[in-house]
């Protein structure tokens, strides 16, 4: 007879299954075109079960929608702690430029599907995202506010503009890139040269 212990680590174990599949459908397929059995088919269960573990469809993308965006928060954060402290802010923020396109488009499904349908999910399911999403903006409002306080910015920038550009261009990498056209490190390198044009301070130190 299995213990409490391993029919706890089973369930958990089948749970994440079932929020891998839903993320790769959601992501693939949008919420409109999301069905309870392409997921089970990709998680191997039979749908009935998925019942047990989330009471609708709804609440599985509502949980996928929220970890996409909680992962991408601590994905960037621990690349910048991982960072000597005397990294230069515009280094720091090339390195979240980075962070940040790797796990939309390499890492992470739940990313990928988090930023393809937060414009097609309704705003009961948004709700959690949508706090996530403010405490990520807190971590690139306070990467620009260090280049401007280090006079690294450029000083005709609007440090809130600047900011929300940024993320929607990366953002945006969801919709537009196809690995046949161009390499992942293609894109990262020429994300990171926008940024460093369009933000940083041409003029001498």
């Amino acid at each position: 007879m299995a213990s409490p212990t391993d029919a706890a680590s089973k369930s958990a174990q089948t749970r994440r299954r079932i929020l891998d599949a839903a993320a790769q459908v959601l992501s693939a397929k949008g919420y409109a075109g999301l069905r309870l059995t392409d997921v089970a088919a990709q998680a191997e269960l039979q749908a009935p079960a998925i019942y047990y573990y989330y009471p609708s469809r709804d609440d599985l993308i509502e949980e996928v929608m929220w970890v996409g965006i909680a992962d991408m928060r601590q994905h960037v954060i621990a690349v910048l702690d991982d960072l000597p402290a005397d990294t230069p802010a515009l280094d720091r923020l090339l390195a979240a430029v980075e962070a940040h396109l790797r796990h939309e488009l390499e890492i992470s499904d739940y990313t990928t599907a988090a930023i393809r349908n937060a414009g097609q999910v309704p705003l009961k399911i948004r709700k959690r995202q949508i706090l996530e999403e403010q405490r990520y903006g807190e971590v690139w409002r306070r990467l620009i506010n260090d280049m401007a306080r280090s006079g690294e910015l450029r000083a005709d920038l609007d440090l809130y503009i600047a900011q929300m550009l940024v993320l929607g261009a990366l953002n945006w990498a969801v919709e537009w890139w196809d690995p046949l056209r161009g390499s992942l490190e293609a894109v990262v390198a020429n994300a990171q040269s926008f940024v460093r044009q369009g933000l940083a301070d041409p003029s001498p130190g």
